[in-house]
């Protein structure tokens, strides 16, 4: 019978004499109400300190070394690095694998799933993060580190050895016999999009769509473009094209996101 959450709504009941008050009970260990207790205090209007919550992801590292780092930050609103560092600061290694906030269990050596990962990327580079994620069984996050690393030159895990080859000078999107297909397939969705009055009666929504119309150029006038662009410009539009490709992967995780959530809603 220990209260975890709402210790001063209920000293204001018995103040004012009230002798029944609304709430809910939960079955669990000491170590489960510690983990509410602190979920729920860093959600309400008077929130736990930043050094409350690292004290308290120390505390719950300890109770629970199956949870994943992930999990453990979602509980006490600190990011998951800073729950890494903490774990590795109290020389905790943890378990050979651990639980996620969607509870599935995951290997904590993920180098053979970021080989995978790689390899999924490669083979097709229009898979998004969570779709990546969910075939080979690591976090979004981690996908997004990979996908990094490949478009840098660089190992899919972070403690690789060399480079990986460079790649050829040349640009392929697709497999050859499937890229005439996927073009057409893209510009009939962008044609639906544009009938669509939810977008094409808003000013947002005709932004979106000539967005979406620029990049829906198909293969061949992308090789185009790319021809044309002088060589001593090579590095400075690499990096502009890399930095617009981060905010449209952001803009597919944060859409497929709320998608997933209003689907199981």
């Amino acid at each position: 019978m220990q209260v975890v959450d709402g210790l001063h709504r209920l000293a204001v009941a018995r103040i004012r004499g009230d002798t029944t008050i609304a709430a809910r009970f939960v079955n669990g260990t000491e170590s489960d109400a510690f983990v509410l207790a602190v979920e729920s205090n860093v959600r309400h209007g008077l929130p736990l300190s930043l050094a409350d919550r690292k004290r308290a992801a120390v505390q719950i590292v300890g109770t629970h070394p199956q949870w994943s780092d992930r999990r453990v930050a979602t509980a006490t609103g600190i990011s998951a690095g800073t729950v890494a560092d903490l774990r590795r600061r109290g020389g905790e290694g943890g378990n050979e694998a651990r639980i996620g906030r969607d509870g599935r269990i995951r290997p904590v050596d993920s180098t053979e799933r970021r080989k995978l990962a790689a390899e999924l990327i490669r083979s097709d580079p229009g898979l998004s993060l969570r779709q990546v994620a969910k075939q080979v069984g690591i976090s979004p996050e981690t996908v997004r580190d990979v996908r990094g690393r490949l478009e840098r030159g660089e190992s899919p895990t972070p403690d690789g050895n060399g480079r990986l080859p460079a790649k050829p000078h040349t640009l392929t999107w697709v497999k050859p016999d499937l890229s005439r297909a996927l073009d057409r397939e893209r510009i009939a969705v962008l044609e639906r999009l544009k009938a669509d009055p939810a977008l094409r009666q808003s000013e947002v929504g005709r932004v979106l769509l000539r967005m979406l119309a620029i990049h829906s150029l198909d293969g061949q006038q992308w090789e185009k473009i790319l021809h044309g662009v002088p060589p001593h410009l090579y590095g400075v539009v690499a990096a502009f094209a890399r930095d617009h490709a981060r905010v449209w992967a952001g803009v597919a995780d944060h859409l497929e996101h709320q998608a997933t959530d209003l689907a199981a809603g």
